[in-house]
């Protein structure tokens, strides 16, 4: 069962706030449905964190502030969209050049003192934990 809790806040415009799951449920479809009016990609973070039954507490560590689990859950669903995104470029990370490709001063200076190397050419596998 999800949890359906009720927050509270004070506000200088309202007598307080009542934040509760399901207006957040309610809130994150509507945003999702103008992005699919508008033809837009989405990250549909409400769903994602939904998944977990202890989502509240594993997830936040304040109810708002995103714990650990919570800040990998955000990276795994936009890397997802990136992926799936039919961009040119595409912002996927493993389709972008390394290095920005053309010179700069800033490249690395050879044995010879004259030549430089970008590391932009350089060829090797990169691998990151979420992949």
């Amino acid at each position: 069962m999800k949890n359906n809790s009720i927050s509270f806040a004070n506000s200088a415009y309202f007598s307080e706030l009542v934040r509760t799951n399901e207006l957040c449920r309610q809130y994150s479809e509507a945003c999702i449905e103008l992005c699919q009016e508008m033809n837009l990609k989405v990250v549909d973070l409400w769903t994602a964190l939904q998944k977990r039954e202890d989502w509240l507490a594993a997830c936040f560590t304040d109810g708002i502030h995103l714990a650990e689990e919570g800040s990998k859950i955000v990276v795994e669903e936009i890397l997802k969209v990136l992926k799936e995104a039919e961009w040119t470029p595409s912002l996927h990370w493993k389709s972008m050049a390394t290095e920005f490709p053309e010179d700069s001063p800033c490249d690395l200076v050879l044995a010879d003192g004259k030549s430089t190397i970008n590391p932009s050419d350089w060829t090797y596998h990169r691998q990151i934990q979420w992949d």
